[in-house]
């Protein structure tokens, strides 16, 4: 049985260039069709280094006739979404199968996710212009995704602040009062088990700002911020639309782009990122100095890897400055694809011994951020 396993595994791994060793017919239907739509991807690999690819026996879907709409269903039929989702990727951006995006249909059936939308970003500059329409399929449907999983609780973060005189009926962790929550149910404390059952829980109601604030987001378009510059997007169009709060988004390598004025429409600020390049923060925040009308009701967000490409010195005075005037100054460090933070430590403690306060957080956590230093 181990070897027979071990043989299956080897054949799915080396795919049909194994047929004289491990041929395709010794093993059952379903291990046939998964040889088959991993060959369509990566017999690329194969044929890359020269070698010939010739027919394969008499399966269902030789991956010679597979179009690529239909590679996609099968995969997506044959594998957990974790991991199709991760073939998905590496076919458009490591096995350069850019017919997926070539066609309205297939781009918009591509899963979408932030790890796709990444990879798209870091690779965009490579594509063919002729696949624009479907690249900008995929990033609407990227964006589409994330808003639909944060939207609703970033807006309701932000809208006000926390009314502890008023209750309210939405069931939002951020306003969630717990010491309202156990006098409401000291009723139902269990002796015995020394627990406090919860029969109803209590939430603070919010009240809307009344003062307006400008935000500044001031993100990194260097090579390492592909998803933290997506996230960053969805971001701005959130708070460009949000009552009393004047939003700046400025992108920016070692040059720096008023991207304020797209800040409503996500999609078309990630059609015009250019990841790659130098990082020159001290410029941009030079250029973000200029901006600021209210000191007292500023909140500068820096979302960057803090790897400084420009002059240190000058980039701590800026901040030194900034703080001094009143804006409240945030650092978020870079995110990679699975929201671990990348960044260097040495210039993020730097800028926080200037009065930055540095964090690694997801967007939801940002929003909290947000209206705590907006009071």
């Amino acid at each position: 049985m181990h070897t027979t396993e071990t043989a299956r595994r080897w054949r799915l791994i080396l795919g049909r260039y194994a047929d004289g060793a491990l041929p395709q017919s010794q093993f059952g239907g379903a291990d046939v069709e998964l040889d088959q739509v991993l060959g369509y991807l990566y017999d690329r690999e194969y044929t890359e280094r020269g070698h010939r690819l010739q027919r394969g026996g008499g399966g269902r879907l030789d991956p010679t006739q597979l179009t690529a709409i239909k590679w996609l269903e099968r995969t997506r039929q044959l594998f957990p979404r974790s991991t199709f989702q991760r073939i998905q990727n590496q076919a458009v951006t490591q096995y350069g199968l850019t017919e997926v995006l070539a066609d309205a249909t297939t781009a918009a059936a591509l899963e979408p996710s932030p790890e796709l939308g990444a990879a798209l970003m870091r690779s965009r500059g490579s594509l063919d212009a002729k696949l624009e329409a479907g690249l900008r399929i995929v990033i609407q449907n990227v964006v589409d995704e994330i808003v639909r999983r944060i939207a609703t609780t970033f807006t309701a973060t932000l809208v006000g602040r926390r009314d502890r005189r008023r209750r309210s009926v939405q069931p939002l962790a951020q306003n969630f009062d717990w010491r309202a929550t156990i006098r409401a149910n000291l009723a139902h404390y269990d002796v015995e088990r020394q627990r406090l059952l919860i029969d109803e829980a209590r939430f603070n109601s919010r009240v809307k700002r009344r003062l307006p604030w400008d935000v500044i987001l001031c993100v990194d378009q260097s090579a390492s911020m592909a998803s933290s510059v997506i996230y960053s997007a969805v971001c701005a169009s959130i708070l460009a639309g949000l009552p009393g709060i004047n939003l700046h988004l400025i992108l920016f390598d070692t040059s720096v782009v008023d991207a304020t004025h797209l800040a409503s429409d996500p999609v078309s600020v990630l059609m015009t990122v250019q990841l790659g390049g130098g990082t020159d923060i001290a410029g941009a925040l030079g250029y973000c100095e200029r901006l600021v009308r209210m000191p007292q009701r500023t909140v500068l967000a820096l979302i960057s890897d803090f790897e400084e490409g420009g002059s240190v010195t000058a980039l701590l005075a800026a901040v030194t400055r900034l703080r001094e005037a009143g804006v409240k100054l945030l650092g978020l460090a870079a995110l990679d694809d699975d929201a671990q933070a990348v960044f260097d430590p040495h210039v993020g403690g730097r800028l926080a011994d200037r009065g930055m306060s540095i964090a690694a957080l997801t967007p939801d956590h940002f929003a909290a951020w947000l209206a705590e230093v907006m009071g």
